[in-house]
């Protein structure tokens, strides 16, 4: 049966028919999933922001060289953004995930993504002043 509402409990199931837990060793085992599936969200967001940044585009305005790039090119700014694009696909997919990992409605899974989220934030994207100038797109999770 389908949960409407926040339980604690430690029958679950996540994402997959297949990713059910049954025992205290499976459902701790799918939390650690989801903590580390939500930090690393943060750290590729992080890399993606950091190479928006450093290719130019975060700090405002365009460069002559972006104006100069025909739009399949293979120049270092093509690449850039491709790269860029690719970390977008990725990171919208597994923040999709994680959202739907946690309208699973367990209170175990939310706190466990909600901390995962909160400690990659801490460790991947809160470095201090030098950082402040970084323009960021979304703090949505889940895009």
């Amino acid at each position: 049966m389908m949960h409407m509402t926040l339980y604690w409990g430690k029958n679950v199931t996540l994402l997959f028919d297949s990713w059910k837990t049954d025992s205290w060793t499976s459902y701790i085992l799918s939390l650690i999933a989801c903590f580390v599936i939500a930090t690393f969200y943060q750290y590729l967001e992080n890399i993606r922001i950091r190479l928006k940044f450093f290719s130019g585009e975060g700090r405002g305005g365009s460069t002559v060289a972006e104006i100069q790039t025909p739009l399949l090119g293979l120049n270092k700014v093509s690449r850039n953004k491709v790269v860029e694009s690719v970390l977008f696909g990725v990171n919208s997919a597994i923040g999709y995930l994680l959202m739907l990992a946690i309208m699973s409605f367990n209170g175990g899974i939310f706190v466990a993504i909600v901390f995962g989220l909160t400690i990659g934030y801490f460790l991947f994207r809160s470095q201090g002043e030098e950082d402040s100038a970084i323009v960021v797109d979304s703090s949505c999770a889940c895009a």
